[in-house]
């Protein structure tokens, strides 16, 4: 009978002494009167071609797959308005083929200025001077090509900024 109630008591304490971790992407810090968020394009202040088209459709896809959000591209007809602008970006070889010498994964860091501000009342709800993104990449293609517009690679970069991207601004990371 000791043994029952102790793991009755064990159990209970588990149960109510939560840590507070969640699983990402299933909270939101978001006040509940935002239904609707603008994104606009994003400004590019790199030498990257059209990078900035490529990471604002994959915001925009991200917002609509993963939350329960409107997505607008007009900042008067939202809530809030997501605004982001690319301020570095640099792709720098990692590792190399041993037989060719050419670089075979690269490694990707950009750095983005982003703020999420609520229209009604011009508040900040989300701000980064500094939201760097950094990954890796395999290249089948050389060094040069790689921030080619049509590159897979490219596309893979977009999405995985995005995912991190919502995420940062819903659960205000």
């Amino acid at each position: 009978m000791k043994s029952m109630v102790w793991c009755t008591f064990v159990l209970l304490a588990l149960a109510l002494g939560g840590c507070g971790y969640h699983v990402a992407g299933r909270s939101q810090a978001l006040p509940q009167t935002i239904h609707v968020i603008a994104v606009p394009a994003l400004e590019n202040k790199t030498t990257s071609y059209r990078i900035e088209q490529k990471l604002t459709s994959a915001t925009v896809h991200e917002f609509l797959a993963k939350t329960p959000y409107k997505v607008v591209s007009d900042p008067e007809a939202g809530d809030a308005v997501l605004r982001g602008k690319v301020v570095s970006l640099e792709a720098v070889p990692l590792l190399f083929d041993t037989k060719t010498g050419r670089a075979t994964t690269m490694l990707v860091t950009m750095r983005c200025e982003v703020t999420l501000t609520q229209t009604a009342t011009q508040k900040v709800l989300y701000h980064a001077d500094d939201f760097l993104f950094r990954s890796e990449y395999e290249i089948s293609t050389d060094v040069a090509t790689f921030f080619e517009e049509q590159d897979p690679a490219l596309d893979r970069l977009a999405q995985d900024f995005a995912t991190r991207l919502v995420a940062a601004v819903t659960e205000n990371y």
